[in-house]
């Protein structure tokens, strides 16, 4: 039988008499002290406050948590998981990243209506490769830049990809030794099963063996790295489960879940590639200026819960920044800070630069900050803005140019919009057909010209 802890179980849980000063509520390696920064969910099975208080306590343990190379990247939606193995870590516990290089070949029907589209096996070997890259960058940057304890060093990521212990498995012993573990009835039971069961599309007997191999992951962790937590999202509560089940029975030992809140996106929909909503965590698919303008949207009902999960941040320090952002919340300050962490853990102190000197070409519209930039950072800034290359001529007019980059459909159009004031070139606007291009006035020192048509129809010139 399971028991969900809540977060006033998990209060209980961190206030164990013998463990804790009550009033600083404080233990270095009691790593469920997180649920005060909404970072916990539910935590199983429900055992005596003691045994799980004790064995956090007592000595470093082992956490994971898995990630399915789905996409050739990991996106927002992951982040939390990440953020909260960094926690793990600068308790002093050991972490593990999981990569499924055999469990991504099966897919995952947690909170979907259909099945995966089988992806072809290079893909997927390519996808480890980019998503271990994103885990890499993110644990790099957090000791480079915001770990502040450097005479402490912090253990090693490890990272794992599940196929190792695939590779050469035979299909009849693993059923036979790892199936007998497993009821049907209680395999039936599971949300992700039983909505998909319920579905016009229903389940494929594939997507119902993927509780199987995820728990087998953790048994294997358990045996190589004595590995007794996992961490998940709300939506892997029965895959972890069925890990408990299995080592718990094949092992006679105890080892515990600990599922985090979803992090959705607006309408309440997860993040994910086929959604097309996913802000990624490489750079090659969304820039630092994506994800800091982000997070930089944030609203501010959600602003102190988004510094608790994303940031390291004191508390008592995220509640003096949240008031003083109340007095006077057009200037953002509040999502500025969380915007800048998050961008500094993502992308490094030049990313985080970079996504300055871009929001600031956005909303100063001043040249200075047009001319820090390179013409693929400012497809970013000006999103749906066109690059074109133009040779540079002698005696070249404003109109000529305009007709080069295509910033018009017709002739007639072009006349009549810009001798209306309705064209602009590095922010001024323009209205004599005639004017002849000058370097230094319309083309910068960067070798770049930023065209604009009306209010929001862009194009970037880059002079050769």
């Amino acid at each position: 039988m399971y028991y969900k802890m809540n977060a006033r179980s998990l209060l209980r849980l961190c206030f164990t008499r013998n463990n804790f000063d009550k009033h600083r509520f404080y233990c270095s390696r009691n790593i469920l002290k997180l649920h005060e920064r909404g970072m916990y969910e539910d935590l199983f099975p429900d055992t005596s406050t003691n045994e799980i208080t004790d064995l956090l306590n007592k000595s470093p343990q082992c956490v994971y948590a898995g990630f399915d190379p789905t996409a050739d990247s990991l996106h927002i939606g992951n982040l939390l998981i990440l953020m909260n193995l960094l926690h793990w870590q600068r308790a002093g516990h050991q972490v593990i990243a999981l990569v499924g290089g055999a469990t991504g070949l099966i897919g995952d029907p947690s909170h979907r209506k259909s099945e995966r589209i089988e992806m072809e096996k290079y893909l997927i070997e390519e996808n480890v490769k980019s998503i271990t890259k994103n885990i890499e960058t993110i644990f790099n940057n957090h000791e480079n830049y915001l770990w502040k304890k450097k005479k402490e060093a912090l253990k090693p990521l490890i990272i794992v990809n599940n196929l190792k212990w695939y590779t050469d498995v035979n299909v009849i012993e693993f059923v036979r030794s790892i199936g007998k573990y497993f009821r049907m009835g209680t395999m039936l039971g599971r949300s992700s099963v039983q909505s998909r069961l319920n579905s016009d599309t229903g389940m494929s007997f594939t997507e119902f063996t993927y509780q199987v191999f995820q728990a087998y992951d953790w048994l294997q962790l358990m045996k190589n790295y004595k590995c007794r937590f996992q961490i998940g999202g709300s939506d892997q509560m029965g895959n972890i489960m069925s890990g408990y089940d299995l080592i718990t029975k094949s092992t006679k030992k105890e080892v515990y879940g600990i599922t985090l809140p979803l992090i959705t996106a607006e309408g309440g929909k997860k993040f994910g590639k086929s959604l097309l909503n996913a802000v990624w965590l490489s750079p090659t698919k969304s820039s630092s200026f994506q994800l800091y303008q982000y997070f930089i949207r944030t609203k501010d009902s959600d602003v102190e819960k988004f510094l608790k999960l994303f940031t390291f941040i004191p508390l008592n320090n995220i509640t003096e920044i949240v008031d003083a952002h109340m007095k006077d919340p057009e200037q953002r300050q509040a999502q500025k800070l969380l915007a800048q962490q998050v961008t500094l853990l993502v992308h490094g102190e030049d990313g985080l630069l970079a996504a300055k000197r871009a929001s600031a070409a956005l909303y100063d519209k001043s040249i200075e900050s047009f001319i820090r930039l390179n013409a693929s950072e400012l497809t970013h800034v000006f999103e749906g803005a066109t690059i074109v290359d133009i040779i540079a001529e002698p005696g070249l007019t404003i109109y000529e140019l305009a007709k080069k980059v295509k910033c018009f459909k017709t002739d007639h159009d072009a006349e009549r919009i810009i001798t209306a004031g309705g064209f602009y070139v590095n922010y001024q606007r323009i209205t004599n057909l005639n004017e002849v291009i000058v370097p230094g006035i319309h083309i910068l020192s960067n070798n770049l010209s930023l065209l604009r048509v009306g209010k929001k129809s862009y194009h970037i010139v880059r002079w050769q």
